[in-house]
This record gives structure tokens, C-alpha cells and sequence, in this order.
């Protein structure tokens, strides 16, 4: 099996990837309404899995990014403003299915 568009050379292909990621990332920083606790529950990532692995991208390019820069980089703003001005307490269906869905996380 060929791999979808094998023909774009690795410059390109990283330039698309990273033009898909920083869509994702606005449109995450667009939607605030969208709980962490909910993408985790349905997807099983969120903002603060994203900055985690821009962090350990970085870290594996030899670039130290401590985690609050990181989730700075994702969340548009430092971690704690984006929680006071969006974040919700997690309803205790929330956190059941959390529970569930998440194990050991």
C-alpha cells in the first residue's frame, strides 16, 4: 500500500503538517467553550496532552520548553488565565465517564 500523497517530498509534507497544526491550535484556542475533561472523555487527548507533545518534540530536538510555556504555546495564553476565564468544574457524569475512559490518567 502507498502512503496517501507518497510523492510530496519531506520539506512539503512538514510544511502541511505544520500548517494542519497550527489550524488545530486555533481553532482549540477558538473554541474555549470546548472543556478538556470533554476532548479527553471523546478523543482521549486535550490542550494540555497537545502541549505535552510540543514539549517532548522540542526536548527530543535538544530545546528545553518547560510545561508552562508549552501550554502557553497551545492555550494562547498563560495555562491559569485560560482555566479562570473558561474552565468549568467537571460535572460528576464528566468525571465518570473520565474515570472510564481514562484510565490512570
Amino acid at each position: 500500500m502507498t502512503e496517501p500523497m507518497g510523492d510530496i517530498d519531506d520539506k512539503t509534507r512538514t510544511e502541511l503538517e505544520a500548517a494542519a497544526f497550527r489550524r488545530l491550535v486555533q481553532h482549540l484556542r477558538e473554541r474555549s467553550d470546548v472543556q478538556n475533561i470533554d476532548m479527553m472523555n471523546l478523543a482521549g487527548f486535550c490542550r494540555n496532552c497537545l502541549s505535552r507533545w510540543y514539549r517532548e518534540a522540542a526536548e527530543a530536538q535538544g530545546i528545553a520548553l518547560p510545561d508552562a510555556q508549552a501550554r502557553e504555546i497551545i492555550y494562547g495564553m498563560p495555562y491559569k488565565e485560560w482555566q479562570a476565564k473558561n474552565q468549568r468544574e467537571a460535572t460528576p457524569e464528566q468525571k465518570a465517564a473520565f474515570a472510564v475512559n481514562n484510565p490512570g490518567h
